[in-house]
């Protein structure tokens, strides 16, 4: 819905508002014509049922109001002598209509000082209960988000496991755009799996004033904007096109703003023919041909900082129940010409208890040459031992096209140089050009875009260039050969940045493989993002402070009790 059309809504609110409450209006001593002044309606309204003015403020605030209109259509009841369960109960299902109902029908009083008090201890528990989602969505919306990371894209500089609180205030908090919405949850409801959302009516875009703008290699959580399914890991029977505010959360670095030129050359990165210069803490990976004549132990791999690499097993299985127990840990198997079965697993391999309990005899193979993901830094180390013969980074050179934007000879590690947008920026459009920003001028900026042979027109006329509306952002995963980043979907708008992430408070390892799995991360625990140097945990400081608040409590009642003996 456009600004005019809220206008509108809010103006035909009033309206019935004004309609449907002015006799009580009269009641409590005020004038008729004040029901119908907007906003000015509701002040008077708050005076006239003794609550805080700031409520008016809150009635303008998505998802927030949802829970404060229904409390405001009961405190005008109970004003008017109308405190019944009853009278409550439709005041809510009616959507505030029955205060209508009873403004024509029903002669009452107005108790200008009733007890405001709850009337019984239900609506005590859903008072309560609705103060603290509204405080608790404001946070949420407007000022910090928790998130989880979920996958390996930003692999050594952010865990999987790791529970981040993210600034909404830092880049400037978005005004969520879909109004009519469950608080704190995403876009599915938890349980049930359910949308948590109606799409229409919709708000337009809009954002508060930021603290700072978005700096190169900076971190940032975004809405996917190639978001088109109904379950992040799962395969969709169809295309699900979603609000921006509701496209699922990713967090990757924004390696060039708007304005850049970006390009790839060899999977080092170039921002306006400079080679890009990462923060001390940002530990890009890339893939390395591992090589060693007496077999590439899994050891190795892992004492020297891999995360990601294929271990092979070879086993011979008799029955059911050994595939069945086996197959949660297995990404891969084949048959062997002498009846074995080799099996290839995830860094983590097979549980020790799952091969003594079901009677297997397992041998881990150790090939000559293995594939896995290394820092620069850990490579180089590694490079240096006397285990490996050698060790070398993988570069691609064959042609991917799913690399953005399709119609290039590019891959993930050799691409560009790409232009980033840049809101009130013009560039050509031709039929070289537009593949790059063709998703731009439709589907993020909403034009009619057409293309005829050599032709392309917008908004129904010739266009030759075009000029951006808003800025852009070209987002990667530090762990360069496994994220889902701008290489496959290029790039993303200013309208779907979420916030910055600032702290990580809990970090879990094992955090998809089931509780039993779990192991806390006590290093990571209480430390910042960004910043210089290797991340403190600020833990057990925090751990001081809180046992140094409950020591000052317990001696200050102490005091208490004793001064009043």
């Amino acid at each position: 819905m456009e600004i005019s059309g809220w206008l509108l809504f809010i103006l035909l609110v009033q309206v019935i508002h004004g309609i449907g409450t002015w006799k009580l209006y009269v009641k409590a001593g005020r004038k008729a014509w004040e029901a119908f002044v907007p906003v000015y309606n509701g002040i008077v309204l708050m005076q006239i049922i003794n609550r805080p003015k700031y409520w008016i403020l809150l009635l303008f605030i998505p998802v927030i109001n949802l829970f404060l209109f229904p409390i405001i259509w009961i405190e005008t009841l109970r004003t008017f002598g109308k405190k019944s369960t009853l009278d409550m109960i439709l005041g809510v299902v009616t959507l505030g209509f029955y205060i209508a109902y009873v403004n024509y029908t029903q002669e009452v009083t107005y108790h200008a000082n009733r007890d405001l008090t709850p009337p019984n201890k239900t609506i005590d528990t859903l008072g309560s209960l609705s103060f603290a989602i509204v405080v608790a969505t404001l946070v949420h919306s407007y000022l910090i988000q928790p998130f989880v990371i979920p996958t390996s894209s930003l692999e050594k500089s952010l865990l999987v496991g790791d529970f981040l609180l993210v600034s909404k205030f830092h880049y400037g908090a978005r005004t969520p755009m879909t109004p009519i919405a469950a608080p704190m949850v995403h876009d599915t409801l938890p349980v049930i799996k359910t949308k948590s959302y109606l799409s229409e009516p919709s708000l337009p875009y809009f954002r508060f004033p930021a603290l700072q703008s978005i700096e190169r290699n900076d971190i940032v959580v975004f809405n996917w904007p190639a978001d088109t399914l109904f379950h992040m890991y799962k395969a969709a029977d169809k295309r699900y096109d979603k609000p921006i505010d509701k496209k699922t959360n990713y967090v990757k670095r924004c390696t060039a703003i708007p304005g850049d030129k970006i390009e790839i050359k060899d999977g080092i990165i170039f921002i306006n023919g400079k080679e890009s210069i990462l923060p001390e803490r940002a530990k890009p990976q890339y893939m390395h041909k591992i090589f060693s004549k007496n077999g590439v132990a899994t050891t190795t791999l892992l004492e020297n900082g891999s995360t990601e690499f294929t271990r092979k097993f070879i086993t011979t299985i008799y029955n059911q129940n050994q595939i069945e127990a086996l197959s949660p840990f297995v990404r891969g198997s084949f048959q062997n010409n002498d009846g074995t079965v080799t099996l290839l697993t995830d860094p983590k391999g097979i549980p020790n208890s799952v091969i003594s309990n079901n009677n297997l005899s397992i041998t881990e193979v150790n090939d000559f040459e293995r594939e896995a993901n290394f820092t620069i830094e850990n490579a180089e180390n590694l490079r240096k031992k006397s285990i490996v013969d050698s060790i070398v980074r993988i570069i691609h050179k064959d042609v991917e096209k799913t690399i953005f934007p399709g119609t290039k000879d590019w891959n993930v590690d050799n691409l560009g140089p790409i232009y980033i947008p840049q809101a009130g920026k013009t560039v050509e459009l031709n039929k070289e050009t537009l593949p790059f920003y063709k998703k731009v001028i439709s589907e993020y900026e909403g034009k009619d875009l057409k293309v005829n042979g050599n032709e392309i027109r917008i908004d129904g006329k010739v266009a030759t260039s075009y000029t951006f509306e808003q800025d852009y952002y070209w987002m990667m995963g530090d762990n360069r050969h496994n994220s889902l980043d701008s290489r496959y979907w290029g790039f993303v708008p200013a309208d779907h940045i979420v916030g910055k992430p600032i702290f990580i408070w809990m970090s879990i390892d094992g955090i998809n493989d089931g509780i039993k799995n779990w192991s806390i991360r006590w290093d990571r625990l209480f430390t910042t993002v960004s910043g210089e140097g290797k991340p403190q945990s600020y833990f057990k400081y925090f751990l001081f402070a809180l046992a140094g608040y409950f020591a000052f409590d317990y001696f200050r009642n102490k005091k208490k009790k004793k001064e009043e003996a």
